[in-house]
């Protein structure tokens, strides 16, 4: 069985590092992506199982990615985490609204983080948020 593919969508170099080795220790294989036009350019490329995606992103910000997934009929299916560290009293319920499965605070969690990814994973999709 293959590993299953994760798309990460932030803009902080040193935080997409951190993504990728917890990530790649948990057996899932990455794609990274800086910015918004690069998110969706390899979400069609790669048809990731899951993305996460930060809110604050240049080329086009976490609710227009997550727009532009929801327009798309083979992206909308694809669960979102959005981990972000933005105020979460507006943007959480904003960003379920718009698509996403789950929202966590930054800084996260690593634990929370992949029961997340495992729960979305498994299809496990009511919408969760975590303010830690």
């Amino acid at each position: 069985m293959s590993n299953k593919k994760i798309l990460v969508v932030e803009d902080d170099a040193d935080v997409r590092l951190g993504y990728h080795v917890l990530l790649k220790a948990n057996k899932y294989d990455t794609f990274l992506a800086a910015d918004g036009v690069f998110a969706i350019s390899e979400a069609r490329k790669h048809q990731p199982d899951l993305i996460i995606l930060d809110l604050g992103l240049p080329a086009g910000g976490g609710f227009s990615v997550l727009e532009r997934l929801q327009s798309n009929t083979y992206l909308a299916v694809i669960p979102v985490i959005v981990v972000s560290g933005q105020d979460p009293r507006t943007n959480r319920q904003l960003a379920l609204k718009a698509g996403a499965k789950a929202y966590l605070q930054k800084p996260w969690d690593d634990y929370d983080l992949l029961a997340t990814i495992r729960e979305e994973l498994a299809g496990h999709s009511a919408p969760r948020y975590n303010p830690s």
